[in-house]
């Protein structure tokens, strides 16, 4: 079913910045890079990919997008985040790979007397595989649906309060 592409695929990611147009489809053939095996990178002679996008939440440091690809490319919709300049948050090879701190956030940040640095709100890549949907044998419609991870859904509180 994946190979004929008759699934249909959803994923939530937290991107830096808000992408203007708020909804649209990247349509960017994807290759590996020449020089660095195992990095994709958006290329002419490259396979096609086609990925669709829409803003679900915004602020004014990140927003959280919900992606469906339509081709399943290697590391498909991190490179066309990328390529439209908004790269998903801490991707450590297509984005800063920072983790997001709550003092970047948050104006009147303090660190406790107990800690010593702070623990980053999230410091793995921010993109979850959220919805499946396809045809069973028998011809139903099967929509499985994965929630947010906890971290990323705090992380989501914390920038509606302060974002």
């Amino acid at each position: 079913m994946f190979e004929e592409r008759k699934v249909s695929k959803y994923y939530l990611g937290l991107v830096h910045g808000i992408p203007v147009p708020s909804k649209g489809t990247i349509d960017a053939p994807i290759a590996e890079h020449s020089v660095q095996k195992g990095i994709m990178t958006v290329h002419r002679k490259g396979k096609p990919s086609i990925t669709d996008y829409e803003v679900v939440e915004e602020n004014k440091h990140y927003s959280l997008v919900k992606f469906q690809i339509h081709t399943g490319r290697t590391h498909q919709i991190r490179v066309h985040a990328k390529n439209i300049g908004h790269p998903i948050v801490c991707d450590e090879l297509y984005g800063d790979g920072k983790p997001v701190l709550l003092s970047a956030i948050k104006r009147k940040f303090k660190l406790s007397k107990k800690e010593e640095e702070e623990k980053p709100m999230l410091n793995r890549l921010g993109l979850h595989s959220y919805q499946l949907i396809f045809n069973a044998l028998n011809g139903e419609e099967i929509n499985l649906i994965a929630e947010l991870p906890k971290d990323i859904k705090v992380l989501l509180q914390q920038l509606k309060k302060n974002g």
